[in-house]
């Protein structure tokens, strides 16, 4: 089911952040990307734990959820500023979405 293979330039990006010492410096192309990946993998555990969503728009909503919770620990543990924060977010949710769209579920 994954949207994202192992391979994937998600994957890579969340390995490197994710093995990464505290870094200020950290783009927020790299963190959404990783986001995206962390996101991708909780909502497949998700939906094998609670089933499918009722509508695309909760499945939005879920993922929306898990990207913003994955870039909000690593503001906290890599410290970031407010506005690479809020793009990251905003980038890491277009991917998901993206991905969503593309796995056809909906």
């Amino acid at each position: 089911m994954g949207w994202f293979s192992d391979d994937s330039d998600q994957a890579v990006a969340y390995e490197q952040v994710i093995n990464d010492p505290h870094k200020a410096h950290l783009s927020h192309e790299l963190i959404a990307a990783a986001a995206s990946y962390e996101a991708s993998k909780s909502y497949e555990n998700h939906i094998k734990a609670n089933g499918q969503p009722a509508s695309h728009a909760e499945a939005k909503e879920i993922l929306a959820g898990f990207t913003g919770a994955f870039v909000d620990r690593l503001v906290e543990t890599k410290g970031l500023d407010y506005i690479d924060t809020e793009e990251a977010k905003r980038h890491a949710r277009r991917e998901t979405e993206q991905a969503l769209g593309r796995a056809g579920q909906y």
